[in-house]
């Protein structure tokens, strides 16, 4: 690994086999899979008599213990069914966290190499800064530019400098921050990342049924789905009445049952269905209430996805039409000012203060468009974590030498 250029791809491996907080968290799924066996096995059955005080109580102890190992055998089976569903949700979170640390670790990438790109293209405007004042010095000894002139070459060439110092810092935290997501260390840190980031591609590569493939594929809805399954199984509720959407029981809908019948409302085109159980032959309360904050719970947290899902496919479409406005209309255009910015200055008839202030347009005219192709690549990151899930914030900024 180094001395090596990596892709985004390579990164996003390395994280995942390295990154000790996934690591922990495959650990605590082992711990889970224990935890089920043990629920398996179950206890073994004993009876145990402290043969002390009177016969009365030695009987109540007796019949107090076989009761429990009883209880015990007769509920193993719904335990184990429990315990089973428990660990595939602790299999679902190790996986979100995979998915973020994936997208995560992708977003750092883009941050980096973006930032790279930015510090790129302010040393190539020092570089042409230093040699215009050059000249400028050459010219002010020989008559040819008055000292104004000379200084406004030397203060935009000192400007540059300045910004291109920062750039370049910002590009080694910004690579430092990857190198800390790929839980690299000692002599494996000196690895390098690309120049600048991949063109920008003809349309966004993203799907337009996003919301149907989130609702299908987060991760954290179907840990919602086991969570309902669980209550239904703990609380033993199997008369399964019908399915409602997300959309209706997030909105408040009330069931109504009127000699054994539901009513309810008609579901959507993209539908999430959340199973609903009868459970007004429950006689605690608590499991009631158990149930219905569990399926309130995933009705939400689908509504949740349906939203990260359409936000995430009009920030990547419209990040997209940004990023081309920039590489389509004004960086051609910024090309022809300087182009004829310098046939004028050549042929005398500008100043240098206003070549100075066409080749600083010009300059953020480029660092515009930059940013604008990284906040796309961004965005399809976004993408990614919309469809799969995991808590991902939506960009950072930090990272190291190139």
């Amino acid at each position: 690994m180094s001395g090596k250029t990596i892709s985004s791809d390579t990164a996003v491996q390395v994280a995942l086999i390295n990154n000790r907080g996934l690591q922990a968290s495959f650990a605590e799924l082992g711990l889970s899979s224990g935890d089920l066996w043990e629920v398996a096995m179950g206890p073994v059955p004993t009876v145990g008599v402290s043969v002390s005080g009177i016969a009365g109580d030695v009987t109540r102890t007796l019949e107090a213990t076989l009761i429990n190992s009883l209880l015990d055998l007769a509920t193993s089976r719904s335990r184990t069914e429990i315990g089973e569903i428990r660990f595939r949700q602790a299999e679902l979170a190790a996986l979100a966290e995979s998915i973020a640390l994936a997208v995560e670790t992708r977003q750092a990438w883009i941050e980096a190499v973006g930032a790279f790109e930015a510090a790129a293209l302010v040393a190539e405007a020092k570089g042409t800064a230093e040699a215009s004042s050059e000249l400028a010095s050459q010219l002010g000894r020989t008559g040819a530019m008055n000292r104004a002139d000379q200084a406004r070459e030397y203060a935009f060439s000192a400007e540059l400098a300045g910004e291109e110092a920062e750039a370049r810092l910002e590009a080694q935290l910004a690579k430092q921050r990857l190198i800390r997501l790929m839980g690299l260390w000692g002599s494996d840190v000196t690895v390098y990342v690309p120049d600048a980031l991949p063109p920008l591609p003809g349309s966004p590569r993203t799907a337009s049924d996003i919301e149907r493939l989130a609702l299908t594929n987060r991760v954290d809805l179907a840990s919602g789905r086991l969570e309902l399954e669980a209550v239904a199984r703990e609380y033993r509720l199997t008369g399964q009445t019908y399915m409602i959407s997300d959309v209706e029981l997030g909105a408040g809908l009330e069931i109504e049952r009127e000699n054994s019948e539901t009513d309810k409302g008609p579901v959507l085109d993209i539908d999430f269905e959340i199973p609903l159980y009868d459970t007004g032959g429950l006689v605690s309360k608590r499991g009631q209430m158990a149930y219905l904050k569990a399926a309130n719970t995933l009705a939400q947290q689908a509504i949740d996805a349906r939203s990260e899902a359409r936000m995430a496919h009009k920030a990547v479409t419209g990040r997209h039409a940004v990023a081309r406005h920039w590489r389509d209309e004004v960086l051609p255009l910024r090309g022809e000012i300087d182009e004829e910015a310098l046939k004028s200055y050549s042929g005398m008839i500008t100043s240098t203060f206003e070549l100075i202030e066409d080749a600083r347009d010009g300059l953020e005219a480029q660092l515009g468009a930059a940013e604008a192709k990284r906040d796309y690549w961004l965005a399809e990151t976004m993408v990614t974590a919309a469809i799969w899930g995991g808590e991902v914030s939506p960009s950072a900024g930090e990272g190291d030498d190139e």
